[in-house]
C-alpha cells in the first residue's frame, strides 16, 4: 500500500485536503499503524506486527518505555502475579527471574523485549489530537514535542495503547488546602524512608495502598489506612500455588461462583475473618466482582499481619481535612504529618481522541466489554483496556496484529507495499 502516493493524489485533486494539511508544521506519512503509548500494551502490538512483517510507529509522551513502571511506581514493587501470567507475546521472562519479578527486573524484561523486536518509539511526543478524516480515509494524529513543535502523522490504522492508568486520580477532599502537610499520589511515592517516624494516612485499600502501608511499616513510619468500601483480601498463594494460577485452573472445570466460594473458604483458613479488622468483604465473590466491575482483589503480601498486630490502623472514610489533622466520618479527629493518595488511575483517551462510538466519554474505556472491546471502526483499535492486566493486553495485541495483517495483505494486492521509512511532507 503506497500511502504517500495516495495522499499526494488526494492533495493534487482536493483543495480542502490541501488546506487541512497546511495546518500542520510537518506531516509524516506512516506506512503502517500509529500506536499511541509505549507501555507493555503498545510494545506487545508493535512486536506482533513486526512478527507479521507490518511496520508501525510508536508515539510516547515520556522519555522512556513503560513510563508508568519507570517513573511512577514505588521502589519495593514486584509483580503481584507469577511471571508466566505477565509475559508479553513471543518472548518470555528469563528463566533465572524469580516467580514474582521485581520492578527493576520487569523493566529490564521490557527493555530487552523492545530491543529484540527492534521497537524504537518516538519519545517525548504527546498526542494532543487524533481524528479519522473520512474524506481522506486516513487517521490524522497530531503530536506535540518538547519545544512545542507539532507533527501530524497520517495513517490507515490507529492503535490506542495509553491504557487504563494514564492519569492519576486525585479525589476532591474538603479542606485539602488547609492540611499544610505533605499530600501526594502514589505516583510520586518511592519509599517509606522519607517518612520514618511520621504518622502517615494512606487513602485507598487496593493493592497499592496496602503495599505502601507495609513499606511505611518496614521503614518505621506509623501508617493508618482509610478503608471506605468493602474489599476482598486473598493470600498471594494458597494450596502451594499462586492464587491467580489456582483460580485459572479451577475455572477450566468449575463455574465461577463455585471457584469464588472455594477461594473464600481457603482464604478464611489462611487469613481469618478480615471483617474483624475493618476489612468487610463484598457480597459478590472476588472473581465475579472482577468480571462485573473490574475491581481487583487485594493479594496480601504481608500487610494483613501488620493490621492484625496493630502496626497499621484501619480508619473509616474522610469527612474533611484540617491543619495537620483529619476528621473521619465517625466523628473522630486524628493528627497526621503526611497523606498518601492510593486512589488509582484513569484513562485519558477522551482528552485527545475525537471519536464517539468506541470509547466512552465518561471513563475513557471501550464501550464493549471484554473480549469485544479491542476493535472499532475505520481501523481503530484498543489494547490495555481489559481490566485484566498484561494477560488481557497480550490477548488483544495478537488479535489486533492479525486483523491489521489481513488488511495489509489485502491492500498490498492492489498496490505496492509502502516499505519506505517515515516520510515527511512540508506544509504548503
Amino acid at each position: 500500500m503506497d500511502c504517500l502516493r495516495e495522499i499526494e493524489g488526494k492533495q493534487a485533486h482536493d483543495p480542502i485536503f490541501t488546506e487541512r494539511m497546511s495546518k500542520s508544521s510537518r506531516c509524516v506519512c506512516v506506512p503502517g499503524p500509529v500506536i499511541v503509548g509505549a507501555g507493555p500494551s503498545g510494545l506487545a502490538v508493535a512486536a506482533c506486527l513486526k512478527q507479521n512483517c507490518v511496520p508501525s510507529t510508536v508515539l510516547e509522551r515520556s522519555n522512556c518505555i513503560a513510563s508508568l513502571w519507570q517513573l511512577k511506581t514505588y521502589d519495593r514493587l514486584r509483580l503481584h502475579l507469577p511471571k508466566q501470567f505477565c509475559e508479553l507475546p513471543l518472548k518470555g521472562f528469563p528463566p533465572e527471574f524469580p516467580t514474582y519479578p521485581t520492578k527493576q527486573q520487569f523493566i529490564e524484561y521490557l527493555e530487552g523485549y523492545a530491543e529484540t523486536f527492534d521497537i524504537r518509539p518516538r519519545f517525548n511526543e504527546t498526542v494532543s489530537y487524533a481524528e479519522y478524516d473520512h474524506a481522506l480515509g486516513f487517521w490524522r494524529v497530531r503530536s506535540v514535542g518538547l519545544k512545542g513543535k507539532e507533527i501530524e502523522y497520517v495513517s490507515r490504522w490507529l492503535v490506542v495503547a495509553t491504557g487504563e492508568n494514564a492519569e492519576a486520580v486525585l479525589p476532591d477532599i474538603e479542606g485539602i488546602g488547609e492540611f499544610g502537610g505533605d499530600i501526594r499520589h502514589t505516583s510520586l511515592y518511592k519509599s517509606g524512608e522519607e517518612f520514618r517516624g511520621k504518622r502517615v494516612l494512606v487513602v485507598g485499600c487496593g493493592n497499592s495502598g496496602m503495599e505502601v502501608c507495609l513499606d511505611l511499616c518496614n521503614h518505621d513510619a506509623n501508617p493508618s489506612l482509610v478503608v471506605r468500601d468493602t474489599v476482598h483480601v486473598l493470600p498471594q498463594e494458597m494450596l502451594w500455588n499462586s492464587t491467580f494460577g489456582l483460580s485459572m485452573w479451577l475455572l477450566r472445570c468449575l463455574p465461577i461462583w463455585l471457584v469464588d466460594r472455594l477461594l473464600l473458604v481457603v482464604s478464611w483458613f489462611i487469613l481469618g475473618d478480615t471483617a474483624r479488622f475493618g476489612l468487610d468483604r463484598p457480597q459478590l465473590g472476588p472473581l465475579q466482582l472482577k468480571n462485573l466491575s473490574g475491581k481487583t482483589p487485594v493479594l496480601d503480601v504481608g500487610t494483613l499481619a501488620k493490621i492484625k498486630s496493630g502496626d497499621i490502623q484501619v480508619c473509616p472514610g474522610i469527612k474533611r481535612l484540617k491543619r495537620r489533622a483529619v476528621e473521619f466520618v465517625n466523628g473522630k479527629t486524628e493528627n497526621f504529618e503526611a497523606i498518601i493518595l492510593a486512589t488509582g488511575y484513569k484513562s485519558n483517551v477522551p482528552s485527545w481522541l475525537k471519536e464517539e462510538d468506541m470509547f466512552s466519554e465518561k471513563d475513557g474505556l471501550p464501550r464493549k466489554p471484554f473480549p469485544h472491546g479491542w476493535k472499532g471502526e475505520c481501523g481503530l483499535y484498543a489494547v490495555g483496556f481489559t481490566k485484566r492486566g498484561i494477560l488481557g493486553a497480550s490477548m488483544d495485541a495478537k488479535r489486533i496484529a492479525e486483523d491489521i495483517k489481513r488488511c495489509w495483505t489485502a491492500e498490498a494486492k492492489h498496490s505496492m507495499p509502502c516499505a519506505r521509512p517515515l516520510q515527511s511532507r512540508p506544509s504548503h
